[in-house]
């Protein structure tokens, strides 16, 4: 377990985006192109931003949403990408298959992130008791729904076969469902700030966590390429997203900044 902190930002120039509002709404996720030149940001009010190569197929920006926005997955292609919705709603833009949501039904906690498989027809959401929710073809292994958890739920990732997934909760204890294996945690393990995401390396063999302060810990060979930890935002961060080869990643924060890490380039930003 190699909890680490520091490092350095890529500068937070504003690029032009295609999409979403100006509103003013947080930025609560990323997903990444496939060929890793490019990425989108998504804020709470559904509106999507695209970069680099990342083409823009659509947002529920200036539409009504029963609940906010609170993450979204790309299609395998990057021709499409799902946004889901605290009260589990989805919305598919592109070539994102829409196959089921929760939007409509009981939780007994908010969705916190959504994953698609690796063929693309399906998706898993998540909520913050744990309980995962499996549409489409993609598999029900498990969940911590209906156990005590120290911490809520706050993200989840699937395994690189997409076999198997993994959650995290906000003290960084992390949970392995089918062939997703587990190669430690930050439960147990103080922080200086709680984690609020994770991201799979895609070579299958280890995982990131990371932290609203940008602390960013590895596991498994998930390689270590900087952070923001102990280095000052002006908004905390709230997701990841590795690049193809995994020798890199992006950090986005609330305001749409993003800290790029590794082989991952910058190609602008809301921030």
């Amino acid at each position: 377990v190699l909890p680490f902190l520091g490092g350095s930002a890529a500068p937070a120039t504003t690029a032009s985006a295609t999409g979403g509002s100006s509103t003013g709404a947080p930025t609560v996720g990323m997903a990444v192109a496939p060929g890793g030149h490019g990425y989108w940001e998504v804020s709470a009010d559904g509106g999507v931003f695209s970069f680099g190569d990342a083409g823009f197929y659509g947002s529920m920006g200036g539409k009504p949403l029963a609940q906010p926005i609170v993450g979204m997955s790309a299609t395998p292609d990057g021709k499409g990408y799902w946004l889901v919705a605290r009260d589990g709603g989805v919305f598919a833009f592109g070539d994102a298959g829409f196959y089921g949501s929760m939007g409509g039904q009981p939780l007994n906690q908010p969705i916190v992130a959504i994953a698609g498989t690796t063929t693309g027809h399906g998706y898993w959401e998540v909520a913050a008791d744990g309980g995962l929710f499996a549409f489409g073809t993609a598999p029900f292994y498990g969940s911590m729904g209906g156990h005590p958890l120290d911490q809520p739920i706050v993200g989840m990732a699937p395994s690189a076969t997409g076999h198997g997934y993994w959650e995290v909760a906000a003290d960084g204890g992390l949970f392995a469902f089918g062939d997703a294996p587990f190669y430690g945690s930050m439960g147990g393990q103080h922080l200086n700030q709680p984690v609020v995401g994770m991201a799979a390396d895609p070579n299958g063999g280890g995982y990131w966590e990371v932290a609203a302060d940008g602390g960013l810990f590895t596991f498994g060979d998930a390689g270590f390429h900087g952070s923001t930890g102990s280095t000052p935002l002006v908004r905390p961060v709230v997701g990841m997203a590795p690049t193809p080869g995994g020798g890199g990643y992006w950090l986005v924060a609330a305001d749409g900044g993003l800290f790029t890490y590794g082989d991952g380039s910058f190609y602008g930003s809301m921030g």
